[in-house]
């Protein structure tokens, strides 16, 4: 009760604070690239139910029509997009996602129908809802970036990425407090610094 209490006055109060830069960011994207400002996904949450992800669109028009995974330089992205991205600024909208329930500040990503039951282990990842930044999110920051090494970045992401994800989630689940989420939040932030030096650097 505590966690979805927080959840709810966070994401409300985020949402408030928020509301200049989330609307620059909507214009930007409707600038760029036109619309929809919104990309809606299909994604699996509390107790394997499916609910609607929101994110603001970094990629054109219906390309998951080409494929859902995106990997390195994806041609597929737009140049506001490409800024969204490294900023994490196009997971913004997921606060409605929070203050909905859907989801919460910290929990396991949320994955797509296809990835969310290969493993047998992930039943009990979905007993939690799902969060904006997660147990991975230092270490796979920049998911992509691997998945372009791979050669066949599909299946590296089912049978190298997702199950050490899976390992680390049902980790969490099973310690989660208050203390660790807090944690989790600041190393994403630090992690986010982090990157926006080294691209300012180049």
């Amino acid at each position: 009760m505590a966690k979805r209490a927080l959840d709810t006055v966070a994401s409300a109060v985020g949402l408030i604070l928020l509301a200049l830069p989330l609307s620059l960011i909507a214009l930007a994207v409707l600038l760029d690239s036109g619309p929809p400002v919104l990309f809606r996904q299909t994604r699996i949450g509390l107790n394997g139910k499916p609910f609607t992800m929101l994110k603001f669109r970094t990629m054109i028009a219906d390309a998951e029509s080409t494929g859902r995974l995106s990997v390195g330089a994806d041609p597929r992205v737009t140049r506001t997009g490409r800024i969204l991205r490294q900023y994490k600024l196009d997971e913004l909208p997921q606060l409605v996602n929070v203050l909905k329930g859907d989801m919460s500040l910290v929990g396991p990503r949320p994955e797509v129908p296809e990835f969310a039951f290969v493993y047998p282990e992930q039943a009990e990842v979905w007993s939690v809802r799902p969060g904006i930044t997660d147990p991975t999110a230092v270490q796979f920051y920049n998911e992509s970036t691997l998945l372009a090494k791979a050669e066949n970045p599909t299946t590296y992401y089912r049978e190298v990425l997702l199950p050490e994800k899976t390992r680390r989630y049902v980790d969490y689940v099973r310690g989660r407090t208050f203390c660790s989420d807090v944690r989790i939040i600041f190393q994403t932030l630090l992690r986010m610094l982090r990157e926006s030096e080294t691209q300012d650097g180049v």
